[in-house]
């Protein structure tokens, strides 16, 4: 016997039956039906899908056919049951189905959305990295000797990460709202994009939609440019250089 979820018990020669019924209601990305691993109900097997099929639900012929129309238990008690197990499995099939294809629809929409953001993050991280670098020299005794040249290279540093930092943002802004359209599936931000080939996009800073888009890297950037221009000016005050 092959238990199907917690509420039929089905025999080989049933499903045998019930596999042939079902045959011509069956989609074209099934496989193959089996048992379960764990003991109960089955597992189905499909073809992997592309994200941008149309979303697996029963077809109408199911319901018209004559074969798995609903019959009566007073009527025939065996062949209600059959049908019964017979719209459980497809039913199930389905159900299987759509959660495949909601997890290749969010990989999918992922893909489409990223787009050239690899590149824009990098020239982002090269920008960060020279504004970081800028800063840093403020520190050093160097600095001190053309201290109006080196806070102009810190603003021109400050434009240009701020820049870098917009131009990914849109990109971001695509991909946060991707997320929250796909917030319901069962793959993790980082699984879908890692399958969308994007590992490395776990560290990028995307910001998120709830309920519009918050906390993107532009706002980072400004809140690092205020500290750094707070800093230089409480420098400025304490060393007496500004009033």
């Amino acid at each position: 016997m092959s238990p199907l979820g917690r509420t039929f018990q089905i025999s080989p020669e049933e499903m045998r039956e019930i596999t042939e019924r079902l045959t011509p209601h069956f989609p074209p990305y099934l496989k193959k039906i089996e048992p379960n691993s764990l003991g109960w109900g089955l597992n189905f097997v499909f073809a992997p899908f592309t994200g941008r099929e149309p979303e697996p639900c029963t077809p109408r012929s199911f319901y018209n056919d004559p074969r798995l129309a609903h019959v009566s238990e007073s009527a025939d008690e065996g062949e209600h049951l059959l049908r019964r197990k017979a719209g459980v499995v497809l039913s199930n099939l389905y159900e299987a189905a759509r959660e495949e294809w909601k997890d290749a629809t969010y990989v999918a929409d992922l893909r489409e959305a990223v787009k050239d953001a690899p590149h824009r993050w990098t020239q982002y991280v090269l920008a960060a990295q020279r504004l970081e670098k800028a800063f840093a020299y403020l520190r050093t005794p160097d600095a001190a000797t053309e201290w109006p040249a080196a806070i102009s290279r810190l603003v021109d540093a400050q434009d240009q990460a701020r820049a870098a930092a917009e131009h990914f943002q849109s990109r971001a802004v695509a991909i946060a709202r991707v997320h929250e359209e796909h917030r319901h599936c069962d793959l993790r931000t980082d699984q879908a994009l890692e399958r969308a080939g994007y590992p490395e996009a776990v560290n990028w800073h995307i910001g998120y939609f709830e309920p519009s888009y918050q906390d993107g890297l532009t706002e980072k950037v400004d809140r690092l440019i205020q500290d750094q221009e707070a800093h230089l000016v409480k420098v400025g005050r304490l060393a007496g250089l500004t009033p």
